[in-house]
């Protein structure tokens, strides 16, 4: 570990997360950590970049790869990724008529699949996902996806660009499983 990073965990304030969904077999807890209040940089990649640049860069990043991005976790994962999420789906196994919100959503791989199992495994076609990403090129990609299925023009499925820092839009109790697969 480099001295740098080191000193920086050192200084950190841990913070426990536990994220919530509706499983029946597992709770997921992790422990991340907040820099300090009065430490004005972050990293992206293996720069040390201002932290009110970083939302930019990441965004800039996404939107360059976006149209390729399913292809290249593909090619990266060899196609485990797939599998990957179709256990968490099924290790899920929503409720029927549950509402998610799939934060990070981007081209809406684990909201298809959520909708699949509802309407495959639960028999139930009133579930409702609402797909929420920061990166407009990426919920582009998303909505394509959907473009050519059968829920396309459905009120079961959202589309909102928005940060997952932020989702004050959101109202307390309008959701019942929080999923967030590969944000940043």
């Amino acid at each position: 570990m480099n001295s740098t990073l080191y000193r920086r965990l050192a200084r950190a304030t841990p913070v426990s997360v536990r994220p919530f969904a509706q499983t029946r077999s597992f709770t997921l807890t992790t422990t991340c950590y907040q820099n300090n209040e009065h430490d004005s940089t972050t990293h992206f990649g293996f720069k040390t970049v201002p932290k009110d640049m970083k939302e930019t860069l990441v965004r800039n990043v996404f939107s360059k790869v976006a149209s390729n991005y399913d292809i290249m976790n593909d090619a990266m994962s060899m196609g485990v990724h797939r599998l990957w999420k179709d256990h968490f789906i099924r290790s899920m196994s929503p409720a029927r008529g549950a509402k998610l919100i799939d934060v990070a959503g981007g081209t809406g791989d684990i909201a298809q699949r959520f909708l699949e199992y509802q309407d495959k495994i639960n028999g139930d076609s009133t579930s409702s996902v609402h797909m929420v990403d920061i990166n407009p090129d990426m919920l582009r990609e998303g909505e394509q996806r959907f473009a050519s299925t059968k829920w396309h023009d459905d009120e079961r499925i959202g589309f909102t660009v928005g940060n997952a820092e932020n989702l004050e839009f959101v109202k307390d109790g309008e959701f019942d499983v929080y999923t967030i697969a590969f944000g940043i």
